[in-house]
């Protein structure tokens, strides 16, 4: 059905680029909620993640003329590494607010035409949510956090029609000189998600956990513990 629309964000590059492109490929029209352009001349709507009510009226702007969203991506993430004696208040400011915040804004601001589709939300978590490893604090506790985000929305709005799925991936090659093979590729992740969302209507993937295939490397603590996630 070429009529279905999709929102993506954090569409620029890695995952959700590869998200993006599969959703296109699936048939659906895709619009993009960026912080920055993107490299392949698809024209995003630019927001700025930590400012809530930007992200909502860009989220508007990006579905200008539609009346219903059949999926929602919310891919967008940033990291702020480092350990709690360390990590500056504005490092986990900004986390929280483009990690959960404008999940939670986001997601209100689409909700009616979610509800009009009958849509599905997908919610992009980590294995660091489930998982956590130090100098990875608010990263891990936002991605934990995303765990109740989606649970929450799963209960509350199957009612409505909405469905809700919480993809948790381990170590993706998300930068294009990553070669690592005991990563998995962002077109992988990308299938996941184009499964979840064509699963019948009336059920629902509540939570998937995605992890390499491969682990050669043992695995370590601190902050190289996310590549073997």
């Amino acid at each position: 059905m070429a009529d279905r629309l999709a929102l993506v964000t954090g569409a620029n590059r890695g995952t959700g680029r590869a998200v993006r492109n599969r959703l296109i490929a699936d048939g659906f029209t895709v619009r993009c909620l960026n912080r920055t352009s993107c490299a392949d001349h698809v024209d995003p709507v630019l927001v700025d993640l930590r400012d809530g009510d930007t992200v909502q009226r860009g989220a508007l702007a990006a579905l200008d003329g539609a009346d219903r969203l059949d999926v929602l991506v919310l891919n967008a993430v940033t990291r702020g590494f480092g350990r709690l004696a360390e990590l500056s208040p504005a490092a986990w400011d900004e986390a929280v607010a483009v990690n959960l915040t404008s999940v939670f804004r986001l997601t209100q601001a689409v909700l009616p035409m979610l509800r009009t589709a009958g849509g599905h939300i997908v919610i992009m978590g980590s294995h660091a949510g489930v998982r956590p490893f130090e100098e990875g604090l608010v990263y891990c506790a936002t991605k934990a956090a995303l765990r109740s985000v989606a649970e929450v929305l799963l209960m509350e709005e199957r009612q409505h029609g909405v469905r809700t799925t919480l993809v948790n991936p381990g170590a993706i090659r998300n930068f294009p000189d990553d070669f690592a093979t005991t990563k998995m590729s962002v077109d992988s992740v990308a299938s996941v998600v184009s499964w979840a969302v064509a699963t019948p209507p009336d059920t629902v993937l509540g939570e998937i956990e995605l992890r390499p295939a491969l682990l050669d490397p043992p695995p370590v603590t601190g902050l190289d513990r996310l590549q073997y996630v």
